[in-house]
């Protein structure tokens, strides 16, 4: 195996409200940022506030962004996703976005967030929080770039 084959290209889920207040989507943009810069794919839902605050911040770091989206139409995805994902799905469409993760962080969110974290934490996937559900299990982060190292770690990338 060379050193590329060994080195995947990892998916990081970046979840939280499809409305967010102006300084949630400052800090979900840098997270994206961080995340870009550090080779990975940023997988959210597609849509808006927090999902389309993190594929800002990838695309400005010429990130690829993944949309896994709850309707029939493409075009829904906000304007930073590069690959959008239709599947009809609507909230049930969380549960691919968790399962196309390798890790996830949860940014502030509703009852849809508190749903892909319960998940990802009962399946063993990696959840980072950055002001949002205390749950048992969740590593907490204060900062975008602690939330991403944090995420790298615990899939073993640091």
């Amino acid at each position: 195996m060379t050193s590329s084959q060994s080195r995947k290209i990892l998916r990081v889920a970046v979840v939280g409200g499809g409305q967010c207040s102006s300084q949630i989507a400052a800090l979900a943009e840098k997270v994206g940022r961080e995340l870009a810069g550090q080779g990975c794919v940023v997988v959210t839902g597609g849509l808006g506030g927090v999902m389309e605050a993190a594929c800002k911040g990838a695309k400005s770091a010429n990130g690829l962004t993944v949309g896994i989206l709850p309707g029939f139409n493409a075009g829904d995805a906000n304007e930073y996703v590069s690959i959008p994902i239709v599947t009809g799905l609507n909230h049930a469409r969380n549960a691919i976005v968790v399962r196309s993760a390798d890790a996830i962080i949860a940014i502030n969110g509703q009852y849809g967030t508190l749903s892909e974290i319960a998940l990802g934490l009962a399946i063993g996937i990696p959840v980072v929080g950055l002001k949002t559900w205390d749950i048992s299990g969740l590593v907490s982060a204060k900062t975008a770039k602690e939330a991403v190292d944090r995420a790298l770690e615990l899939i073993g990338r640091i």
